[in-house]
């Protein structure tokens, strides 16, 4: 398939305002962001992938992903790294450090889904090493 020639469920949106913290190239698309529950579709070209993140929180938070197309990955500090595909959720508990992102070969698409809760915030870090990244297949 051709970068090109990718499908989402949803719109595939803008270039990433967000892209200073990701390793090659994503799209961003708000689909709401109703009494505070910012949910987005997040589109990973082949091999990108997002810095490691926590989010932060109090009395809440967190983020919940919705794997909606292509194969990709999703990985705990400390764990090994865990392969989505279209119908995966994943839940990631508040002050969990970790990253996604498309495989090498493939598109990547989910709907993240931003917990509401009390002083919530999202602290980017460092990129995931090429090194550790093309250890995964």
């Amino acid at each position: 398939m051709k970068r090109s020639e990718h499908k989402t469920i949803f719109e595939k949106g803008v270039l990433n305002p967000f892209g200073e913290y990701f390793t090659g190239q994503s799209y961003l698309a708000m689909l709401t962001q109703l009494n505070g529950v910012g949910v987005a579709n997040v589109t990973f070209e082949p091999a990108c992938r997002n810095n490691w993140h926590i989010h932060h929180g109090e009395n809440g938070g967190g983020q919940i992903l919705l794997v909606t197309g292509g194969r990709g990955w999703y990985q705990e500090w400390g764990k090994e790294a865990q392969e989505l595909r279209a119908g995966d959720v994943v839940t990631i508990p508040v002050g969990v450090k970790h990253w996604h992102g498309a495989a090498k070969d493939s598109w990547f698409s989910h709907v993240a889904i931003e917990v509401p809760g009390e002083g919530t915030s999202n602290e980017w870090l460092e990129a995931v090493s090429d090194t550790d990244y093309s250890k995964l297949k």
